[in-house]
């Protein structure tokens, strides 16, 4: 209690001058105690205010990062006053259907929303016994995910894609299409988008309002020309509100973040002006730790009807998945759905690859009851096939597809099926489960039944002659 008294006042203590101004960072010596992460404001001598958090404190300075950044700021006359309290972002259900910035201000050119309620956007850590196994199977109405990398409720399952591929396409279908089937529960999309350009901003607004379901989408944007360091807390402002709709309001709530390599291209600028020794290409060593804090705000947890299921996308640098982006979200989350530029460049949506892809919840969500009976023997026998028409299309173009067997061409026959049929659709096209379903068995009707060794002879007698 002493301690609480003590830190109420020295909260608004105020402090005239600052030592050093570096890119969005200020340094203030010779303060007193401040906590990490505690918010500050920043006041220039025209008397503008900018918020920023603490990054760093010590006995001798504090170190703060700046949101709206340090142009216009003088040494001498800049005076920094500490909250003594974290950044806190009202939150309420009137968010939805709103448009707001990455600091959770609005930027649609409504009202503030109303709320009785303040959040820590830095969020409260999930005790790990309290948490809920997802198992329900969340219906995207793209076969490529719902068949073979399905979506749990309470899951995280990025996205690793690539520059100029169509994920921002895949991401606003997935707002659009998603719902959680056998259930009437409340669904709600919260989006957040960090470093986009002003026509991707403009797509999902107009993509989310011309579908109707606006209504139920809170987008938080924070653009290509707005300070770098406000990507930083996008992610955090936007899972704060999912987490009040989810587990105060007992909704059903995706989070779409798009672009995480925004977010850490950020965070490593940041690191390196605060000359932090650099770790795997010049990002700082706790990357895994701040990414797994994010991830890690999702999920389930037991007596709450809510839940958070992530859907974090990212470009891969160069498309090389084995960059410390992509390979520690691997480590953090449960599977990736992997995008494809060579599928991508013969015409097909969404450019799924096959064989990296995977959800590692998915054998948990699916079956009878969940979503059908053959889903499980069928998405596994597509898989094998599709693994094995990689090995004929790798022989063919050694050999000739003319010196290849009956059967081979069979499986080349069917990979070709299996990305024009099944994983390619329409960017507007929400299939069912049972469509997705069915189109999984046209195409392995190209295969002999004796290929099928997957799949029971019960399923193949109901199924496979149909």
């Amino acid at each position: 209690m002493p301690e609480m008294r003590n830190r109420r006042l020295l909260s608004g203590r105020e402090y005239i001058g600052v030592d050093k101004i570096d890119g969005p960072l200020v340094f203030v010596g010779r303060t007193h105690p401040v906590g990490y992460r505690e918010l500050i404001e920043c006041v220039d001598r025209q008397g503008n205010v900018r918020l920023g958090i603490v990054l760093e404190s010590s006995t001798n300075l504090v170190v703060a990062q700046i949101f709206e950044g340090t142009a216009g700021l003088a040494l001498p006359d800049t005076r920094v006053r500490f909250r003594g309290e974290p950044l806190t972002i009202p939150v309420s259900r009137e968010m939805l259907g709103r448009v707001f910035n990455g600091l959770g201000f609005p930027i649609d050119g409504g009202p503030p929303p109303r709320s009785d309620v303040e959040r820590d956007v830095n969020g409260m850590p999930i005790n790990p016994t309290a948490r809920q196994y997802p198992r329900d199977f969340i219906q995207t109405g793209i076969s490529a995910i719902d068949g073979m990398n399905t979506l749990i409720r309470g899951q995280k399952l990025p996205i690793f894609s690539g520059n100029g591929l169509p994920h921002n396409e895949l991401a606003a279908q997935i707002a659009r299409q998603a719902r959680i089937r056998g259930t009437d529960a409340e669904f709600a999309v919260v989006f957040a988008a960090m470093g986009v350009k002003h026509d991707v901003a403009r797509f999902f607004s107009s993509s989310f309002e011309e579908s109707g379901v606006l209504d139920n989408v809170a987008l938080f944007l924070s653009l290509a020309d707005d300070p770098s360091i406000e990507r930083l807390i996008t992610p955090r402002t936007a899972l704060t509100l999912a987490e009040h709709l989810a587990f105060s309001e007992g909704m059903h709530v995706l989070v779409i973040m798009t672009d995480m390599t925004n977010y850490c291209e950020s965070l490593r600028e940041i690191s390196t002006t605060r000359g932090e020794i650099p770790s795997r290409k010049g990002y700082p060593g706790y990357l895994y730790s701040d990414l797994a804090e994010l991830y890690e705000r999702s999920g389930m947890i037991k007596g709450h009807s809510g839940s958070i299921t992530l859907l974090p996308i990212l470009t891969m640098p160069n498309d090389d998945i084995s960059h410390p982006i992509p390979d520690l979200s691997g480590y953090i989350t449960e599977g990736q759905i992997v995008f494809e530029r060579e599928m991508d460049g013969r015409g097909i949506y969404p450019p799924v690859a096959g064989l990296p892809s995977l959800s590692r919840l998915m054998k948990d969500g699916i079956g009878e009851g969940m979503t059908r009976g053959d889903h499980p023997h069928l998405a596994s026998q597509l898989f094998a096939a599709y693994s094995h028409v990689k090995d004929v299309r790798n022989l063919a173009s050694v050999i000739g597809e003319e010196e290849l067997t009956p059967l081979d061409h069979n499986y080349l026959e069917f990979g070709k099926a299996f990305e024009q049929k099944f994983v390619s659709q329409r960017k507007d096209e929400n299939r069912s489960i049972e469509q997705t379903l069915d189109l999984g068995w046209e195409v392995l009707r190209l295969l002999p039944a004796g290929e099928l060794h997957r799949i029971t002879e019960e399923e193949i007698e109901k199924y496979y002659g149909a």
